[in-house]
């Protein structure tokens, strides 16, 4: 039986939006007011001609070559290649600030926004990576010496408060990224990869789950496997999991009271679940519809390969109606259904399910069509047995 795979993932676009302006996270540099220094630094951020600002930077660069004012002149040298969408020197800039200050956050989030912009996704990743890592080591960093821990843990939510839109601009513009590839391999390695950097993310079991569809299209099995066990860690009672593993060691022969299991659990929930507000209740209806059609299905599937014939045909039938929408899930469907009924020697209801089959097009189509003519050509009904699907 060919395994094409169904898209029962609902994947919501993601709207990008601009950094904000950032709290400073890292070191802190402070200039005398007044003085030279200030002024020179006034003259290069007051400076709107790109060219006339890197010629600044540069004679400033030259004047200061160590110490600290280098943290603020690469900064500028960033920002001010990332305006010229002079990407790669925007790198090699940002790349030194972080050499002397690792915990930059502003630096980490105008590498972002370069790579984004430049479409480098390692570097879009490796920076994301970067920034949630100050985020992380931010958050646990001990008070200093003269700071009462309440009072630290204050400043510290406050400060976080202040750059939580620029943390959700990281966090989407790397995960857009990752849903941008064409390459399944690709897609599912950097969804993964993206669940693993941001792990108390919204977003993170959603791309597990995504990760584990698009390992299946790869016909990577095992990733897809692995990564569906993660996400029901997570969430053990994800619907589009249980599903996928269902259909999957279903169609598979493999742990078969697992699989049925999962059916079951599957059904259930898609009578209790809650409807996310985001939805439509016209759109919910429609998923859960959906779901609960192809946990029957993966149920009948499962008894085909019990040799559980007749409990097939039941949970075959009922799933029909709610995948007749979705052409894919209906071939399959009724291709399963036709195995089923050919195993009870119907043969009238086997041809009728393999002709329902073959009546949409999907990859199935082909695939009835040729079962309908070994039925045509078969002998008198009881003279042999149909084997289950493969």
């Amino acid at each position: 039986m060919p395994r094409h795979r169904l898209a029962i993932y609902l994947f919501v676009a993601l709207i990008l939006f601009a950094p904000a302006a950032n709290a400073q996270l890292g070191k802190t540099v402070l200039i005398p007011a007044g003085s030279e220094v200030n002024s020179q630094l006034n003259a290069i951020t007051a400076a709107t001609d790109p060219a006339k600002k890197l010629e600044l930077l540069d004679t400033f660069s030259a004047a200061h070559p160590d110490g600290d004012l280098q943290l603020l002149i690469l900064d500028q040298y960033v920002t001010t290649y990332i305006s010229t969408k002079q990407y790669d020197k925007a790198f090699a800039a940002g790349d030194k600030l972080f050499a002397l200050d690792p915990d930059n956050y502003n630096n980490s989030v105008n590498l972002v926004r370069a790579a984004s912009e430049s479409g480098n996704i390692d570097r879009l990743f490796t920076y994301g990576e970067k920034s949630n890592a100050i985020i992380q080591r931010y958050k646990t960093m001990p008070p200093p010496a003269d700071v009462s821990q309440q009072a630290w843990d204050q400043q510290r939510d406050q400060k976080l408060a202040t750059i939580k839109e620029d943390q959700d601009y990281v966090e989407r513009s790397v995960l857009s990224s990752a849903y941008q590839q064409t390459d399944p391999t690709k897609k599912a390695e950097l969804l993964a990869r993206f669940a693993k950097t941001f792990p108390n993310s919204s977003e993170s079991v959603h791309s597990l789950v995504a990760a584990s569809y698009w390992y299946q299209q790869a016909q990577n099995r095992p990733k897809m496997i692995e990564t569906a066990n993660s996400v029901l860690e997570k969430d053990p009672q994800n619907i589009d999991t249980l599903l996928l593993l269902s259909d999957d060691y279903g169609e598979h022969s493999e742990q078969l009271d697992k699989a049925e299991e999962y059916a079951k659990k599957a059904i259930a929930l898609c009578d209790t679940v809650k409807k996310p507000q985001s939805v439509s209740d016209v759109d919910w209806q429609k998923q859960i519809t959906l779901q609960k059609g192809l946990a029957l299905s993966a149920l009948g599937q499962v008894d085909l390969a019990k040799k559980l014939n007749a409990p097939a045909v039941d949970n075959l039938t009922k799933a029909a109606p709610l995948l007749k929408p979705n052409n894919l899930a209906y071939a399959r469907n009724q291709y399963r259904l036709g195995f089923a009924y050919a195993n009870l020697k119907k043969s009238a209801e086997a041809r009728q399910a393999f002709t329902d089959a073959a009546s949409v097009e999907s990859p199935y189509k082909g695939p009835a069509q040729e079962k309908l003519k070994a039925l045509a050509n078969a002998k008198p009904a009881g003279k042999s047995a149909a084997k289950k699907p493969q």
